[in-house]
């Protein structure tokens, strides 16, 4: 069972994703909150698998918000719900370490494919998302784009496939097409990744997205 600590400013909303969790039969809300400083209180008393938190709420500053969740040392993944698929925020909620981030007008089934995904340690972002983090890479990337590769220590402990892999992983592609480009099993790729992760020291897929766009890896079209 999926345990939630819900996280939002509108009564409304909070009966509403209630009721959408108590409706499924792996998942159960275990808390609610109306406001950033409760939520990081009663993550740590309930130690949630997931929480989902609304990013546009009064009090603490959100991305401070999911720093401070994280930093408490529980096991608590972060789904960030926005209201716009242009949320400025949006590259900043993944920085801080959040796991996924969903429109609010996500369909109920694909808000809980989204939280258990998250909950089983994949990383979620809305497609109308992805177009908006490549731009905001292509902005932030400074020097010349078409400069060469940036040196990390980490990458010279990949070997070649794990660097392809991180490519890859760069460019957004899932286990399946990964699997499909390179002519591998999916259970090969997931072991590539997970390795690629470790050794990299990313959290998740998103910081390994980060990293490649950081050392030029992949690069914004």
């Amino acid at each position: 069972m999926i345990s939630v600590l819900v996280v939002d400013a509108q009564p409304l909303q909070r009966f509403g994703f209630r009721m959408l969790l108590e409706s499924a039969p792996d998942t159960e809300i275990v808390g609610e909150a109306e406001n950033r400083a409760e939520a990081v209180r009663r993550t740590t008393e309930l130690r949630p698998d997931v929480v989902l938190m609304d990013i546009r709420m009064p009090g603490v500053d959100g991305i401070e918000a999911i720093r401070r969740i994280l930093a408490a040392g529980g096991r608590s993944r972060i789904l960030v719900l926005t209201a716009f698929d242009v949320d400025r925020y949006a590259l900043a909620v993944l920085r801080a370490g959040a796991s996924g981030i969903l429109l609010k007008d996500t369909r109920p089934e694909e808000l809980l494919a989204g939280i258990r995904a998250v909950a089983a340690g994949d990383v979620v972002i809305a497609p109308a998302l992805t177009r908006r983090l490549l731009d905001v890479f292509a902005d932030r990337l400074d020097d010349d784009l078409r400069g060469p590769v940036r040196e990390d220590p980490r990458l010279d402990s990949l070997t070649g496939r794990e660097r392809e892999i991180l490519v890859a992983i760069g460019h957004g592609l899932t286990n399946g097409e990964i699997a499909q480009r390179f002519t591998l099993s999916e259970s090969t790729v997931k072991t590539h990744v997970g390795r690629v992760l470790a050794k990299i020291g990313a959290r998740d897929r998103i910081q390994a997205v980060i990293l490649a766009y950081d050392l030029r890896l992949t690069r914004p079209v």
